[in-house]
Order: structure tokens, then C-alpha cells, then sequence
């Protein structure tokens, strides 16, 4: 019997091309479905992104926010929200200047390492080796120990005394004079506790070192480079065009203007200025190995250590951590009269996002960076909690500690509950339950939310706790019956 394909391999080929064709046909079609699929998914996470910018100013809870999402060479998010002056409504425009605080910081740490790179300064440099010594100051603080705020020396922020200083233009050296007649909470290396006059004074550092102004210095080394061309030292007079106004939210829900802060003081810890499009470009400068050398950058985005080995959660200028769900990202915060802001990079998912707010008060930049980042890269997931059980009397970890924090001093009462501790801090009447994770730099440690607390024992009795809550890391005495500080 003869085979028909054969008798016709006309047909045949006719049929297998025809076959190909549909296939081919089909493919084409497909294709716009497909990339409409594609656009209508980005199109939607835009949307999404824009709602969550915008409903804070919409409900009324700030003035105005600014906000940028951008991940890899895609920019979902650039644009401003409510209002730059309430006064005369002024829309906020889409490259609105901010005030970023301490989001100032990374670029003072960027600066003391290009310096050292140079071979103009070493981190173990003295301060004094480089500015005239503070009389009175009980310890030799190194270089390293201000990037990383271990170093013990009173922040002025924190001082009764700043509050007068606040509005006035006075000498730089005023500051210094006002902070070296002050003790320090405890010795370098000893503890973390974060700190603005570590900061003012590597500033201080840069100017002696380079020869520059701060403000020269980071305008030509660091702005420059990365292409921030809306960004500066923030001025008390210079009339900037798209800058917004300051305000703090009242308990009424109402906005006064925030009280007014000479820019002589928040310098190299918190006075520069910069909308939301510079952060995406200093991020992908920072992050991207256009500010430092490979080595630098490891060393301005690893935590650093005390005295004893430990591990806190604080780099130079900025801070490596992971959110809810495990996601790596290298961020910091900023708030200053009228102003906070908040700043991220997630480094496996190649993402930036920026949120600036021209308003103190409830809306906290952090939570709506937050919903923008899940918005991008799905809801977060709880970290579930190690699955490892304390194996000593957790009656022995009971107790009353006290010791230095930032402004006063921190109080935590660890007491049984049920099968487990709870914490109080500051005697008050929230109780964090804690979950144990394991032995951490030798001693047992427990977590809550963003704290971690571990015991220093002698034997199984608690004599110590050390409290880290990342801009943190306090060293806490137990106190005793007839304490007088109890």
C-alpha cells in the first residue's frame, strides 16, 4: 500500500508550512495580548504606588510628600503630593527640596572615606590629631568610633542648653565648647548610642583635611558626581526655586510652621537638602560604585563592632537591615524641624525608594516606604521566629536594668508571663512579649518587634541586659534592692 504523503510532497510540505504558518499567525497575535498583560500589570502597580503617595496629603494628615520608586532602569514613581506652602497653596511640585536630616549622614561618612582613600586621614586616627582637643574630655575618641556612634560623647541634640542655641548663628567652636564640658555616657567603643555631635565634628574633620568648606566638599565630590543638580547645604535665606516649607502637625489636626532652625548646627549630622530624584541618583551612585572604591563601600555599609566583638546594627552613616519578611535593604531616616525623610536600597531587587514629608507630626515616612516597597515586591511575610527554646530558668533573667540612652536613661523591667518574659520600658504599661532566637555574641537573646535583648549573666543570674534597637545598642546595669536610682 502506498503511502499518500509520499505520493504528494507537495501537499505534505504545503501542510507542515501551513501548520507553521498558524503557529507563527497565532505567536504575532499573541504578542500585543501579551504585552498588554505586561503594560496593564505596570500600569496598576503604578496606580497603586501613586495612591499610596498620595493618601496622606489627601486625608490631611501632612502638608505635602514627595516620593520616588524606581527599580532597576524603571522609574514607577516620581512625584509630589498636597502642598510645598500651605500659606499659598503651592502644589508640591515634582523636584520639591526637602530638608533630609540625618539622611545627611551617609554623605559625611562617603566623604571621610574618599578623605582616607587619599591617604589625608587614617580611621583610627585620634580626633585630636586632626582638631584642637575639647578641654575636659575624659577619653581619646577615634575617627571610626563617630561614623559608627560608639564613640560616648554627649550628643547635642539631647542637651536642655540646644534648645536656646537652636535659632541663633553663632561660631562653630560654641558647639564644641558646649559639648566637651559635658561626661560621656560611657567609654569609647563600650556601647552605641546614636549621636548628632559625632557627626558635627567629622564635619569639622573634612573641612581641616581638604581644605574645603563641607559645603564646597560635597557639592563637587559627592553632588557633582552623581548628578544631583537640585541639591545643596541647606540655606536659612537663599531663596531655592520648589522649596518646601516646613510644618508640624498639631494635636487638632491642623499645621503651624515649624519652628525655625539656624542651619550652623545641624551641618555634617542633618543640613543638607535634596528632592526626591537626587536620592534615586545618590543611591544609584552610592550603591553602584560611583562614590567609593568596592573595599570602602563594604567597609561604609558593614556593621560595626564594640570593644568586646559585638556586632551592632549600625554601619557609617547609614544602616544594614531587613524588613518583615527577610528582604535585605541599606537605609536610613531623617527628620528635622518641619521635615522627615526616609531612604532605601534593596540590593537584590535592585530597588530605590524615597519618601520625603514636609510635615512632623503622624505620618512617619518609614511606613510609607513601607507599603511602596510591598506594593512593588508583594506583601511582606513574618520571618517565622526561630524554633529554639531557652534551656535555663528564665526566672533568673527577671529583673529591673537601667542604664545611659539617648537623652535619658533607659529603664526595662523583664518579668514572667505565663510560660515566658515579657519587657516594660520606661515603666510603662506596654509588655513586649520576647521570643527567644538563640546565643548571640555568647549570650542568650531574645526579640520583639525591633529590639533585641540579651542577658549578661554571671552564672544564670541576669547582672545585665544589653537593648538594641538599631540606633541603639545600650548597655543596662541591674538594679539592685536599695538602688538609689531604682
Amino acid at each position: 500500500m502506498l503511502d499518500r504523503r509520499r505520493r504528494n510532497p507537495a501537499r505534505a510540505t504545503r501542510t507542515v508550512c501551513d501548520a507553521g504558518s498558524a503557529a507563527l499567525i497565532l505567536l504575532v497575535l499573541l504578542l500585543p495580548l501579551r504585552a498588554s498583560a505586561q503594560g496593564t500589570g505596570r500600569a496598576e502597580l503604578v496606580a497603586r504606588l501613586d495612591s499610596i503617595a498620595r493618601a496622606p496629603a489627601q486625608e490631611g494628615r501632612v502638608a505635602g510628600l514627595s516620593a520616588a520608586v524606581v527599580r532597576g532602569a524603571d522609574t514607577l514613581l516620581l512625584g509630589g503630593y498636597g502642598y510645598a506652602d500651605l500659606e499659598l497653596d503651592v502644589p508640591t511640585p515634582p523636584d520639591a527640596v526637602y530638608e533630609i536630616g540625618s539622611v545627611t549622614k551617609q554623605f559625611t561618612a562617603a566623604a571621610i572615606l574618599q578623605l582616607r582613600d587619599e591617604g589625608k586621614l587614617s580611621l583610627d586616627d585620634l580626633l585630636t590629631d586632626h582638631l584642637p582637643e575639647p578641654v575636659g574630655w575624659a577619653h581619646p575618641v577615634t575617627i571610626r568610633r563617630l561614623l559608627d556612634h560608639t564613640s560616648g560623647i554627649k550628643g547635642y541634640t539631647e542637651l536642655p542648653l540646644f534648645g536656646q542655641l537652636m535659632p541663633q548663628r553663632l561660631p562653630r567652636d560654641t558647639l564644641v565648647k558646649l559639648v566637651a564640658r559635658e561626661p560621656f555616657d560611657f567609654a569609647p567603643g563600650e556601647a552605641l548610642i546614636y549621636n548628632n555631635s559625632a557627626y558635627f565634628l567629622l564635619g569639622l574633620v573634612i573641612e581641616k583635611v581638604s581644605g574645603k568648606t563641607y559645603e564646597e566638599y560635597v557639592e563637587e565630590r559627592l553632588f557633582a558626581p552623581a548628578g544631583m543638580e537640585r541639591s545643596m547645604y541647606c540655606s536659612n535665606s537663599e531663596v531655592v526655586k520648589g522649596r518646601a516649607h516646613g510644618y508640624s502637625a498639631t494635636p487638632q489636626g491642623g499645621f503651624v510652621r515649624a519652628a525655625y532652625l539656624d542651619h550652623t548646627w545641624p551641618y555634617a549630622a542633618g543640613s543638607l537638602c535634596s528632592t526626591a530624584g537626587d536620592m534615586v541618583a545618590w543611591n544609584r551612585a552610592l550603591h553602584g560604585g560611583r562614590v567609593l572604591p568596592e573595599s570602602s563601600y563594604r567597609e561604609m555599609t558593614t556593621p560595626g563592632r564594640l570593644n568586646d566583638g559585638t556586632e551592632v546594627r549600625y554601619a557609617m552613616g547609614i544602616a544594614p537591615s531587613t524588613d518583615r519578611s527577610g528582604r535585605r535593604m541599606i537605609s536610613h531616616g531623617g527628620g528635622i524641624n518641619g521635615f522627615l525623610s526616609e531612604s532605601r536600597w534593596y540590593p537584590e531587587e535592585d530597588l530605590v525608594v524615597i519618601v520625603l514629608v514636609n510635615t512632623t507630626g503622624p505620618v512617619g515616612p518609614g511606613s510609607v516606604a513601607d507599603a511602596l516597597a510591598g506594593a512593588v515586591l508583594g506583601a511582606a511575610e513574618p520571618v517565622a521566629a526561630p524554633s529554639v527554646t531557652f534551656d535555663g530558668p528564665l526566672d533568673l533573667l527577671a529583673g529591673r536594668f537601667e542604664g545611659p540612652a539617648r537623652g535619658r536613661p533607659l529603664r526595662v523591667v523583664v518579668e514572667r508571663e505565663g510560660e515566658g518574659i515579657v519587657a516594660r520600658l520606661n515603666e510603662g504599661d506596654d509588655r513586649l512579649p520576647l521570643a527567644y532566637m538563640g546565643i548571640v555574641s555568647g549570650r542568650p537573646t531574645f526579640s520583639s518587634g525591633g529590639w533585641l535583648f540579651s542577658f549578661m549573666l554571671e552564672g544564670v543570674q541576669a547582672v545585665g541586659l544589653r537593648a538594641d534597637h538599631g540606633g541603639g545598642h545600650y548597655v543596662l546595669a541591674v538594679q539592685r534592692e536599695g538602688d538609689g536610682n531604682r
